[in-house]
């Protein structure tokens, strides 16, 4: 097929219309994973000086639509997808649904264990005292996506762990089977290095980047009912969030700056 050429006579510099040129053939010339062309070809293909190649690379690696890999090549990286979770009471399962995908959960453990003490702070139980304990490897489109670890009192959904929660969603059994009034809730969202435990699951490298959200969530009587965290890998999500200039008097700060040199 016709790649396309560059405009010598154009305003916009080489490097940008070749971004716009490739940016088309990302997921359909060239498939998810697959391998781009070198640095070589692009340069014959195109025209342009290996820098001008290396730029648009530089670009298009920037926005995510590609990945690069030290003595293997450029690949054609996987779309994120926008998580609007962190800013409404909703679950994975319900935000990856309303844009078409399909969520698969591989439970790793559904048992009564001892509260930790983040799990006990949270839900406002004495530490180490029985909690339902929820783990699942969630699976966006066959694809790892998100390792999370959830803790409910067992009074919230004393039915559930006879519950089969591969294909359903945590909020949905809540409210539509245990009457759980969710009401709202705080979640925060870090990025931190994967331990090789995540790294695992997630199929990743230990130590890349993961976003780990923790989330609260209250019904509507102001009990808390679950507490959650969850470790998303971060070349495959992005937390969408709107925002507004003003706040109303009391509100707690959107922005968190934690001194990490103790």
């Amino acid at each position: 097929m016709e790649p396309g050429r560059i405009d010598r006579d154009a305003a916009l510099p080489f490097y940008a219309q070749l971004k716009e040129l490739l940016l088309p053939q990302l997921g359909s010339v060239w498939k998810v994973g697959e391998r781009l062309p070198g640095e070589v070809t692009l340069c014959e293909r195109y025209g342009v000086s290996r820098t001008v190649v290396r730029q648009a690379l530089d670009e298009l690696e920037g926005e995510g639509r590609i990945v690069r890999r030290k003595g293997q090549g450029t690949f054609v990286a996987a779309r994120k997808v926008d998580e609007s979770l962190f800013q409404s009471m909703t679950g994975l399962y319900e935000d990856v649904a309303a844009r078409g995908g399909a969520l698969v959960s591989a439970v790793r453990r559904l048992e009564f264990a001892p509260a930790t003490a983040d799990a006990a702070r949270e839900l406002e139980v004495e530490e180490g005292a029985p909690l339902i304990h929820l783990e699942r490897l969630r699976y966006v489109n066959d694809e790892p996506w998100a390792l999370t670890s959830t803790w409910l009192p067992h009074r919230v959904a004393p039915g559930l762990l006879d519950e089969d929660l591969t294909h359903q969603s945590l909020y949905a059994l809540l409210e539509g089977k245990y009457g759980v009034a969710l009401d709202h809730g705080r979640r925060e969202v870090e990025a931190v290095p994967a331990a090789p435990s995540v790294a695992e699951a997630l199929g990743v490298d230990a130590h890349d980047p993961v976003l780990l959200l923790r989330s609260t969530a209250w019904d509507q009587e102001g009990r808390p009912v679950e507490y959650f965290t969850a470790y998303h890998r971060a070349d495959r999500s992005r937390f969408q969030v709107h925002v507004r200039r003003r706040r109303r008097a009391g509100a707690p700060p959107s922005m968190l700056v934690h001194d990490s040199t103790g």
